[in-house]
């Protein structure tokens, strides 16, 4: 659910492609996000993607069955690249589904960098890591 719709009840055409976005990092990840709850490695898929994102690291995220086969590596990279895109925190920051498709079909070479996603906070990721081992 977009940051927008789940905090003040606002809908637009890049809703959707929030949701698209999650989905596309569900799919390649092999993962729901709600998954994610009990994970000492972040409060959501999201977060944990944009982590392994910064790192440099993204392709660890891969379905172990997709990854599996080298030779998709640059298009999950690129799926990873588009799925960040379209959970970015805010909606103006967002590619519209028609731009979205033109990324997955490789119309467009150049993709800009993904910006944080929303729901991501480190010192939750931390408060979330000390409680996990104080059990």
């Amino acid at each position: 659910m977009s940051p927008e719709y789940a905090m003040k009840g606002q809908f637009s055409e890049k809703s959707d492609v929030f949701s698209f976005g999650v989905l596309t990092l569900e799919i390649v990840s092999g993962r729901r996000n709600s998954s994610f709850q009990d994970d000492e490695h972040s409060p959501s898929l999201l977060g944990y993607a944009w982590k392994l994102w910064s790192e440099g690291n993204i392709l660890e995220l891969i379905d172990p069955v997709i990854s599996s086969d080298p030779s998709c590596h640059r298009k999950m990279l690129r799926c990873f690249h588009v799925g960040l895109l379209c959970v970015q925190n805010f909606v103006k920051d967002r590619p519209t589904m028609m731009v979205v498709d033109s990324m997955l079909s490789s119309e467009i070479e150049n993709l800009p960098t993904p910006k944080q996603p929303p729901f991501f906070d480190e010192k939750i990721m931390m408060d979330h890591s000390q409680l996990q081992a104080s059990q």
